[in-house]
């Protein structure tokens, strides 16, 4: 048993230490007077890009960016899907062979309703 759960135990403290262990050395710094604490107004200013920032920094973004971000993920899944069945696709039957067009079809369904209001354009 410990042969099964020991790699898993092992990966899980890795990734406890990956990420704790900077975290704590920079405490440690911080407690121990090495790591320099200035703040200034331009180390606490908003970056962007190297840009000085214009306006107010809590902007509402319109919509459309999550929504292409969310049909780009859609695309993203059905490339993996179908990847997996055309590498599966000489030990498949006809029944999975018409999945798979049922999964492209309802796709091409969202793809349209999509371009249909328009939620591609940028206006």
């Amino acid at each position: 048993m410990l042969d099964e759960f020991g790699r898993t135990g092992i990966l899980l403290a890795f990734a406890v230490l990956f990420p704790s262990l900077p975290l704590m050395i920079s405490f440690l710094f911080r407690v121990l007077h090495i790591r320099p604490e200035a703040p200034d107004p331009v180390k606490m200013d908003t970056y962007e890009c190297g840009v000085e920032t214009e306006g107010d920094s809590w902007v509402q973004f319109n919509f459309r960016y999550y929504l292409v971000a969310l049909i780009f993920v859609v695309f993203d899944v059905e490339v993996v899907f179908l990847y997996t069945w055309a590498v599966a696709f000489p030990d498949m039957l006809l029944v999975a062979y018409v999945e798979a067009l049922t999964f492209i079809a309802i796709l091409v369904i969202g793809y349209l309703y999509a371009w249909r209001k328009h939620a591609l354009e940028w206006r």
